[in-house]
Parts: structure tokens; sequence; C-alpha cells
């Protein structure tokens, strides 16, 4: 088929007497790219659950330590950043102890890089299913984004801790808290959208991916403060859609050094651009899936 699918629910004839009426599906085309079947995708939010949760069992299947592994990444990483960063580098973290500057940046950095490669392989992870029946190929994409959310979730208890631990006193800013975290799984599912549907028809972008996170970590603020890039960059630093997205959850857990209100916008239009885009792409290439798989 040549043109995005979507589906029309209808109800067949009356099959033979004392048999119920037998629902069948019409497949349609002609819907434009922009068109999402908000409604079909509801419809289909039983598989959704199905693929988030079969994607959590098997990631602690058969593991030593299970969800211990979740806490482990994120603290390991930032006792090194700490020894190194701070430590010999001596780079500042915005008055702040540095161990919970770099942790509080880790854990949406490390949602987003686990998102980013569960997403980017998606599609080809599932190509049985797709080649199999119809439903809406965006819950593919969407599914493997939502399972990092459960490390982030166990991370997120280690840093309550830190919090106390080094007696920093929440404020109303942590309410925003959420809404950072939904702008990364947005971006994440943005950029997923586009890695995924590529990776369909070149198979090596697989194996770009963890070089382009590897790059991308180091173009955030993750291990440094937005105060150390040059005045003159920020405005061109923050087309990075984590910029926002790392400095806006950092500020909200931490309650010190606000950011900045022209680089959250610029980031925010960043993120709603590369989702957009995301999705245009990616349902204009899943026409050909079942043939590309």
């Amino acid at each position: 088929m040549d043109r995005t699918a979507t589906i029309s629910g209808k109800v067949s004839p009356e099959g033979t007497p004392g048999t119920l009426p037998q629902p069948f599906v019409v497949i349609e085309s002609g819907k434009p790219l922009w068109h999402i079947n908000l409604k079909e995708l509801w419809q289909y939010s039983e598989l959704l659950y199905f693929l988030v949760w079969r994607d959590v069992k098997v990631r602690y299947r058969q593991t030593a330590i299970g969800v211990a592994w979740a806490i482990l990444q994120p603290l390991l990483t930032m006792l090194i950043f700490t020894l190194v960063f701070n430590q010999f580098a001596k780079i500042p973290s915005d008055g702040v102890p540095y161990p919970i500057f770099a942790f509080a940046a880790l854990l949406p950095w490390i949602y987003f890089s686990q998102a980013i490669s569960r997403c980017a392989s998606s599609v080809i992870g599932d190509s049985g299913l797709i080649t199999k029946v119809y439903f809406p190929r965006l819950i593919i994409p969407l599914a493997a984004v939502l399972p990092p959310l459960v490390d982030f979730c166990c991370s997120l208890l280690i840093l309550f801790a830190m919090i106390a631990w080094y007696g920093i006193a929440p404020t109303w800013a942590l309410l925003a808290a959420p809404a950072f975290l939904l702008l990364a799984l947005l971006t994440a599912l943005g950029v997923g959208l586009w890695l995924s549907a590529l990776n369909v028809r070149y198979r090596d972008v697989n194996h770009v991916v963890p070089f382009i996170i590897q790059v991308w970590m180091f173009a955030s603020p993750v291990v440094y403060p937005v105060s150390l890039v040059p005045e003159k960059w920020r405005l061109v630093y923050s087309l990075n859609p984590m910029v926002g997205v790392i400095e806006g959850f950092r500020w909200a857990v931490l309650g010190k050094v606000p950011p900045h209100f022209g680089i959250m916008a610029i980031s925010g239009f960043a993120v709603l651009a590369s989702l957009v885009g995301g999705i245009l792409f990616f349902k204009r290439m899943e026409r050909t899936f079942a043939d590309d798989i």
C-alpha cells in the first residue's frame, strides 16, 4: 500500500443464524502525513501497555541484583564525574556540592539516552508484529520510551536522599520537575522516531546511536553549568533541546540557580520541532516498513 493506512471500525453483516455479527477492520488510505488518529491510538492502549510491561520484565529477568542496576549506573557515573571533573578539572557547580549537581543532571540524561537507544531499534525489534497484523505503528516507538521511566523513578529516591544529606531545602520549584521530565520524554520520542525509521532502511544507524549519545552528553550541561558557555554562544547552544531539560530539572530539584528564560524558550522550541518533524518523517517512512523489514 502506497498511502498511510488508517482504521475505521465497521461490523460485518450478520452471520449464520444463532451467531453474533463478526467485527472486521477496514484499512483505508489517503490520510495526510500530519493526521494522527488519537482515538485509534487510544483503542490500542492495551497493546501499548503489554509492550511496555514486556520490556520491563525482560530488562530485569534473570539478573542478580535486579532493579539495583537502575541505581548503580547514575551513582557510579556521578562518582567518576566528581573525581575527574570536580577534583581534577575544578569545574564549578553553581554553588551546590558537585556530586548532587552532577547527579541531578544525570537522571534526565540517562533516561533520555536509554529511551533513544530503545526507540532506535524498536521497529526492527518488533518486525514480526509489524508484518503480521495492523495497528498504529507509532505505538512501537512510544512503548520504547516508557520503560526507562522505571529506572528514573528508582534513581529519584537516591536523589532525594542526597538532597536530605546535603541539607538542601526543597522549594516550590520541585512541582515543575514532572514537566521537565515530560520534555525529556518528548525529546527522546522525537529523536527516536527519526532514528527508528532510518534504522529500518539503513541498519548501520543502530551502530551510530551510541556515538551520537556520547557526543550529545558532552554537548549538554551534565558535567558543567551553562554559565561556562560563552555568552555569545548560549542561544545557539540552547538549540540542543536537552539544555533546557537538564537545566530546568536541576533547578526544580535543587532550587538554586533559575534557568534563563531565553534558553528555556529556545530549547522548548527545539523539543517541539524535533517531535513534529519526527512524527511526520516516521509516518512517511512507515508506508514501506513491511517491505524494508
